[in-house]
């Protein structure tokens, strides 16, 4: 029986000590996600941010799915089936969220990538967090990003003096593989932001301690969700009910400690200061003589004739295995002979590639590269230059959970997560 099925049966790790220490000020939150997406966890974690709604001063929900189908919509679904559970929650806690105000809140952002600039236009959605982060109060507003960071990065062009009023907790990871463009965006113009940038830590939430994505079989649903009205239903239609929602990090870094002071423990883990945003451009094609760090932008800069085509537009492909499928990635025309594309790998691998397009100096180039597991890596001359109060995953090797970096920051408190919620689901099971 591995550690993970141990706890979740409440035969918990004997690492995971201590109390929940309450935040000193009840926080405002906007949370930007791609549910409905392609990966379900963000269903799972917004059950969580329901069950646990009375611990936030929640101002937004907003739809910013950088890739797959995600909608509002599906925000809307999650919070009927809340309403009919409401009921019986609130005889054990009557200040969770109003479900008519939370639907109040919901806003739709952009549907998929930006493009090499890193922002587009204006949507609903990165309106709604520019008129949430100016309104006037003492406190920040945090920005809890699920997903890809393109809302965000159009907030903060069209409005850059709310950089000063946001604080911004963001699961990164394979979201910022899919977000490149407006993750070079926020890092290359707005260095002062105050960031968290979860790349792996997130992963100990629901890992096996073994290799990151993997989700076991666990007896957390069999005892603690199944029959647990009408929310406990539906989370049996994500992974079969097996824990992953990997963004509840960032509302559990929310409910315990101080979210002001990163480099301290917490629930949603602790950080370290990230000085430099590791940054590599290339002006070839690369070799395994090429190493970067997991989560780097690797930038191709590629030469080939002058055509016609409005600045900005796609006209090339990176196409990368991915299991047993090709994964494809737009590349730019940035004018005057320049072709580029930023990839982030999000893992430890050896990456090969290829280029495809009409231009027939870039098609059929290719390459590889050696991805280490080691974040950020050494530094580079092309690296983004960070402020102070841009945070990420402890980097000691005693806090690895298996390959996953900072990890055991969180899986420490892994078995003190599941059985308060534990508590909350016992709520719905009350007749």
């Amino acid at each position: 029986m591995n550690k993970f099925i141990s706890i979740i049966g409440f035969c918990f790790l004997t690492i995971a000590a201590g109390a929940q220490n309450p935040v000193p000020v009840k926080p405002r939150i906007l949370i930007s996600t791609d549910i409905g997406g392609t990966d379900p966890d963000d269903n799972q974690s917004m059950v969580h941010l329901l069950m646990y709604s009375d611990l936030f001063t929640i101002e937004g929900l907003v739809s910013s799915p950088s890739y797959g189908t995600g909608a509002k919509e599906e925000i809307l679904r999650m919070i009927g089936l809340y309403e009919k559970d409401l009921p019986k929650i609130r005889r054990f806690n009557v200040n969770l969220a109003d479900p008519d105000y939370l639907r109040s809140i919901v806003k739709q952002g952009r549907r998929g990538n930006a493009p090499y600039k890193g922002f587009t236009s204006t949507t609903e959605g990165s309106d709604w967090m520019i008129k949430c982060a100016k309104k006037e109060n003492p406190q920040p507003l945090w920005i809890l990003v699920w997903g890809g960071l393109e809302d965000l990065a159009q907030a903060l062009h069209d409005a850059p003096e709310i950089r000063s009023k946001i604080k911004v907790y963001w699961i990164g990871g394979p979201n910022k593989k899919w977000s490149a463009n407006s993750y070079a965006y926020i890092a290359g113009n707005f260095p002062d932001l105050w960031f968290i940038e979860v790349n792996s830590s997130y992963y100990s939430l629901f890992s096996d301690n073994n290799i990151p994505d993997s989700i076991k079989k666990s007896a957390y649903y069999d005892n603690f969700i199944n029959g647990a009205g009408y929310l406990g239903s539906d989370f049996k239609n994500y992974y079969g009910g097996e824990i992953k929602m990997g963004d509840t990090p960032s509302l559990l870094y929310m409910m315990d400690g101080n979210p002001d002071y990163p480099l301290k423990e917490s629930w949603g883990g602790s950080f370290e200061r990230l000085e430099n945003s590791p940054r590599i451009v290339f002006s070839n094609t690369t070799s395994l003589k090429d190493t970067v760090a997991f989560c780097s932008i690797l930038e191709f800069h590629l030469k080939g004739p002058e055509v016609d085509i409005p600045q900005d537009s796609i006209c090339f492909w990176m196409e990368v295995p991915y299991g047993k499928s090709i994964q494809k990635w737009p590349g730019f025309y940035l004018g005057k002979g320049d072709y580029a594309i930023r990839y982030i790998p999000k893992k430890a691998e050896t990456l090969k590639y290829r280029f495809t397009s009409h231009i027939s100096a870039i098609n059929g180039l290719n390459g590889s590269i050696v991805v280490d597991n080691s974040w950020p890596g050494k530094k580079h001359p092309t690296d983004y230059p960070l402020g102070n109060n841009w945070y990420t995953d402890k980097s000691g090797k005693d806090l690895y959970d298996g390959e996953i970096q900072g990890g055991r920051t969180i899986l420490k408190w892994r078995s003190d997560i599941l059985q308060d919620w534990a508590k909350r689901w016992g709520w719905l099971k009350q007749h």
